[in-house]
């Protein structure tokens, strides 16, 4: 097994293919979620590639290889077969898994931090629940008094 020491970081559009495609061979024969992209969703995945490839791109190299939207998608998903905060969780295993067994640096781990946001996002918004960073979903005012000597009675 390879130590992350020996591991290099994500440089390029072939390593990101390449996290791609071994997060997809073990996602489409997951016993938990590959039935969601096998059975749901018929994910031909030549096609689905070079999309999924150009998003981490994006995410990942800062080259805005990616045109679209990544939400419909999943909704879509969604609408035919719930898509469950376990079905989440379980993705955030396997690509965080992947990502740690061919790769190690800052990219490594901005990848499988925006795994998290996306997942905790899209699962959110899937349920109908608020963003956590929506400014509703804090307390609307605080009210400070003091009690004591020289302060209010």
């Amino acid at each position: 097994m390879t130590s992350p020491a020996q591991l290099g970081d994500i440089e390029d559009r072939a390593d990101v293919e390449r996290l791609v495609r071994a997060f997809y061979g073990r996602a489409l024969v997951d016993p938990m979620i590959g039935y969601l992209f096998v059975d749901v969703a018929r994910l031909d995945l030549e096609a689905h590639v070079p999309q999924i490839t150009a998003f981490w791109e994006t995410i990942l190299l800062g080259v805005q290889t990616y045109r679209g939207g990544a939400f419909r998608p999943h909704a879509v998903l969604n609408a035919q077969s719930p898509i469950r905060r376990a079905h989440f969780e379980r993705w955030l295993v396997l690509w965080s898994t992947t990502v740690d067994e061919l790769f190690a640096g800052p990219r490594a781990e901005v990848a499988k931090a925006h795994a998290q946001r996306v997942a905790g996002a899209f699962h959110r918004r899937l349920q109908g629940l608020p963003d956590e960073a929506e400014p509703t979903s804090l307390p609307m005012a605080i009210s400070i008094t003091r009690h004591g000597p020289g302060g209010l009675s």
